[in-house]
């Protein structure tokens, strides 16, 4: 299973909101919610997070059994 909390402490350590992923850097609010829920992303999505966060895929998602 895909977990993304990694996402969530790397978001609050960098001091952006899902507000601001979704009006400044135009992530759609779906993936938003998706990732909330743990929901399957694209690989550009993944690296478009990882650009902005300026972070590795590692710091976004991590595999739990």
């Amino acid at each position: 299973m895909i977990d993304y909390g990694p996402l969530w402490d790397t978001m609050q350590k960098k001091g952006i909101s899902t507000y601001s992923l979704i009006n400044q850097h135009n992530i759609n609010p779906r993936t938003i919610n998706n990732l909330k829920h743990n929901k399957g992303i694209t690989t550009d999505t993944l690296e478009r997070l990882c650009r902005i966060l300026e972070c590795t895929p590692n710091e976004v998602l991590e595999f739990k059994d």
